[in-house]
């Protein structure tokens, strides 16, 4: 394929926002359907919130960047994980402060909070973890983009088994459910 055909075919596969991709006979393919705006990504903090979050990480036992990453994420319940792009930098930063301290265990370059960091944690006033502090709204979005994304999946099932019938009633029901969700935000907000 020449690199012009290439991409023409590859952005044929591509979903409505650039991630998604169907290929004949695969069925559905890859996790996240929805990009920015919709979809949003994995949660941005402020520099303090990842760095409170590391040090919060710590004070529990020495671990990697990528456990920090992963403990993190689980904690949120999966709205927030850290990149390494903020992970490392924060970490040399703490490291610098003398709030943190890496060691060498098992072949692992681990990260260990230090006593001053221990100090500048208790020092610190009572807030919750940045993976604590949730938005009761942000959570139902995320109930909503959830339940987007299994309607996708059952309607690209659709898609490529259904028969003609079936293809032009799922439309009907796919259309229907557009109307009513335009119809909420035409209602009045006090009801």
């Amino acid at each position: 394929m020449t690199g012009k055909h290439h991409r023409l075919h590859h952005r044929e596969r591509m979903g409505p926002f650039g991630e998604t991709h169907f290929e004949p006979g695969a069925g559905f393919v890859g996790p996240r359907m929805f990009g920015p705006p919709f979809g949003g990504g994995r949660g941005r903090r402020r520099r303090g919130d990842v760095r409170l979050a590391l040090l919060l990480a710590l004070e529990e036992e020495p671990r990697n960047g990528y456990q920090l990453m992963q403990m993190i994420e689980e904690r949120s319940g999966g709205r927030w994980r850290p990149s390494p792009g903020s992970v490392y930098p924060a970490l040399a930063q703490l490291e610098d402060q003398g709030f943190v301290r890496s060691v060498e265990r098992d072949g692992q370059k681990l990260y260990e909070l230090t006593d001053a960091g221990r100090e500048h944690l208790a020092e610190r006033p009572e807030h919750p973890a940045p993976w604590e502090d949730v938005d009761p709204a942000a959570q139902s979005i995320a109930g909503v983009r959830k339940l987007v994304g299994q309607v996708a999946a059952a309607a690209m099932q659709v898609a490529q088994v259904a028969d003609e019938p079936q293809l032009k009633r799922a439309s009907e029901v796919l259309t229907e459910a557009r109307r009513s969700l335009y119809r909420i935000l035409a209602e009045d907000g006090d009801r």
